[in-house]
Parts: structure tokens; sequence; C-alpha cells
């Protein structure tokens, strides 16, 4: 008889306010200190060192050496997708009677190491719309046309045949409840996007980007998006 997954064990992990904050640092992708994740959590270095192990040995948690430092990052993309997929939950659990308008982390954020928010759904929608990619059940194929508009953009769509992550993947989003484009395409568009300066990360919040007057441009002129 094949057991069923223990839920219950990943669950319990990140039921504990402090370690769900620890985990929430690390959903932009980069790696941080303990004492920085202390901090984030607002927790003492001794506490937070005992939460960091048990986050580690539970598999949610990597630990990176770096000479004499110590850091810490998401063991994995599916955790980062764990994560996020639990966020319409917690969002309902509390609902207001009064809409809310558009905060920076609804608008663009970064989902692990890939576009969400408004700006990842539209700049999806657009892809689908432009016959870039093609959406199927679970993930996205690229077409010819595609492959021609990512490496003109100076995407890398060739998949690391080592790599066991989906090279394209469905990611539903917490805030849109709809779909954006996530695995190693993603987060490759993402890259290129930065580094071409159409997208900067914000100061005001650890996962919130931003669009450049640049990217506003380039959205519009690439894919029709218009952005304000």
């Amino acid at each position: 008889m094949i057991e069923d997954p223990d839920v219950a064990s990943v669950a319990a992990l990140m039921a504990v306010p402090a370690r769900a904050e620890i985990l929430l640092a690390l959903m932009h992708g980069q790696s941080r200190p303990a004492g920085e994740l202390a901090r984030f959590a607002g927790l003492s270095p001794q506490a937070a060192t005992a939460h960091l192990k048990k986050l580690v040995s539970g598999g949610l948690l990597t630990l990176v050496p770096s000479g004499r430092h110590r850091y810490y990052r998401l063991a994995s993309p599916e955790v980062a997708q764990a994560i996020e997929a639990l966020m319409p939950l917690a969002r309902s659990a509390r609902p207001s009677p009064y809409p809310k308008p558009a905060q920076p982390l609804q608008k663009a954020r970064s989902c692990y190491d890939h576009v969400a928010g408004q700006l990842g759904v539209a700049i999806t929608d657009a892809l689908v719309r432009k016959g870039y990619l093609i959406e199927n059940e679970r993930d996205y194929g690229v077409t010819p046309s595609g492959e021609r508009w990512f490496c003109d953009l100076g995407v890398n769509i060739q998949p690391d045949p080592r790599s066991r992550r989906a090279f394209t993947r469905k990611c539903l989003d917490w805030s849109e409840r709809r779909y954006h484009l996530g695995g190693v395409l993603g987060a490759a568009m993402l890259e290129t996007f930065l580094d071409s300066g159409w997208l900067a990360r914000s100061s005001s919040h650890r996962r919130a980007l931003r669009i450049t007057h640049a990217g506003q441009t380039e959205l519009w002129r690439h894919l029709e998006i218009e952005w304000r």
C-alpha cells in the first residue's frame, strides 16, 4: 500500500508564525544570513537559529556556507510555490467588506524568481495572445515565433538537461487568482527584464517590483501592455 505524503509535518513547520515570516522573507529567491532573518521575524539570534535548524532539517530551507558566513535560502522553487498557493487561503481567512486599492505586491512582485501579480498575469496573457506561448493544462508550450521573440530579447530558452525543474509552469497567482508564467523560462525572463532595466527591485518591499520608464516603453512596444 502506497502511503500518502506527510503533509501534516510540512504544514506544522510552516504553521509557526516566526517560521512563516522567515519563509516569506526568502520568497524573492535570494539568500540571507541568520541575523537578517532574525530581524525580519522579530526573533533573538538564539531563537532564530533554532527555527532555522528545524526548517533546514524539514527540507524547506537550504544552508549555503560562504567562507565564515552562513546563508539560508528556500530549498527549491516547489517550496515557494507551496507558500504562494497558501496565500489565497490566508487572504480569504480574514475577508474585508471594503475593496482595497492595488498594493505594490498585488501590482508587481517576484514569486520566488519569476514575475507575479497584475504585471505577471498581464505579461503571460500577452505572450499567449501574441502566439508566443500556448497554454496547456499544467504548463505552457513555446511556439517557434515565441522562441525567436525570447531569443531576440536575450532570454535563455535552452532547458538544462541536468535540472529537474519544469521548463515552464502555470503558477496560480494568489492576488489575481489567475495563472502567470513560472518555471525555468519565467525565471530567465525576470532576470532578463532586471538586467535590461525594464524592471527594478522596489525599496518599499523586499518582493515588490517596479516598472521603469524604459520598461513601460518596451512592454508596450513588444507586448502592447499599457502600464501606469
